[in-house]
């Protein structure tokens, strides 16, 4: 049919002209591709900023748990950006980073939590979770979305990478509700 003929030789071309070609080989010069790109753009941004706030998060923690795991989740951060570089590699861009007005936002709330908790409480660390995590479901929801995009335009190395920090982000989220659980939220409440 007409459909696998004109798949069939964007296929051809885009092969040679790209790293990653993948299953379609359509897409790089699209509207999509570059709406794709443009998100990629939002989130290395984020995560940029993200590297810089979780110190601060981290320091104004009250448990020692608490603050492990922002350390940990800063040093993760840093290879998240890392990863992007990657994924902007493989699509032949340039990592360039664009402002993310949600991410802006929840660490201008971050922020706020900090001035509006009293200091070595476990309100404060209840809060910094509750930071944290709106942060963690943000990432999760945009990597999920990124690495479904990757798919659809047989990025196959994109995938991958994204996947891992995908997974990573799910893990950083149930780790914070543990340290929630396991301990903080309920010395919040007896406060």
């Amino acid at each position: 049919m007409a459909n696998t003929s004109t798949k069939t030789t964007p296929s051809k071309s885009k092969s040679s002209a790209s790293k990653p070609a993948g299953k379609t080989g359509k897409m790089e010069n699209s509207e999509f591709h570059e709406f794709f790109v443009d998100e990629l753009k939002d989130i290395y941004w984020a995560e940029k900023h993200l590297v810089k706030a979780l110190p601060k998060m981290q320091k104004a923690a009250t448990s020692d748990e608490l603050k492990a795991a922002f350390e940990k989740h800063t040093q993760e951060t840093q290879q998240h950006v890392v990863t992007l570089e990657k994924v902007f590699e493989s699509l032949g861009e340039k990592a360039v980073a664009k402002k993310c007005d949600a991410m802006e936002g929840l660490l201008a709330e971050a922020t706020s939590i900090i001035e509006d908790t009293e200091k070595g409480t476990m309100i404060r660390d209840a809060a910094l979770i509750l930071a944290a995590q709106k942060v963690e479901h943000y990432e999760i929801g945009t990597y999920g979305t990124l690495r479904t995009f990757a798919e659809n335009m047989g990025h196959t190395e994109v995938v991958q990478l994204l996947q891992q920090t995908l997974d990573n982000e799910k893990q950083t989220d149930v780790a914070l509700t543990e340290i929630a659980v396991g301990s903080i939220n309920e010395e919040a409440a007896a406060e």
